[in-house]
């Protein structure tokens, strides 16, 4: 699991990549839960949330950015 102060310090740029990354293990569990392979069941749950902590920091760092364009 990974800290929201970890995620907030990190580029859009890390952050697309870590984002890219956690759908390709999403995928990949989601798949092992379908063959019945699926050892651990938590990462799944663990996973989403990342995904989740990653998506609403790129979307508020996009309201920020858009923000002072606003007032300028």
């Amino acid at each position: 699991m990974t800290k929201i102060a970890d995620i907030r310090a990190k580029t859009e740029d890390e952050l697309a990549a870590m984002l890219l990354d956690l759908r390709r293990e999403q995928f990949s569990l989601r798949f092992q839960r379908a063959t019945g392979q699926a050892e651990g069941t938590a990462r799944v749950k663990v996973v989403r949330r990342d995904i989740a902590r990653i998506k609403t920091v790129l979307h508020s760092n996009k309201l920020q950015a858009a923000i002072p364009a606003v007032k300028s």
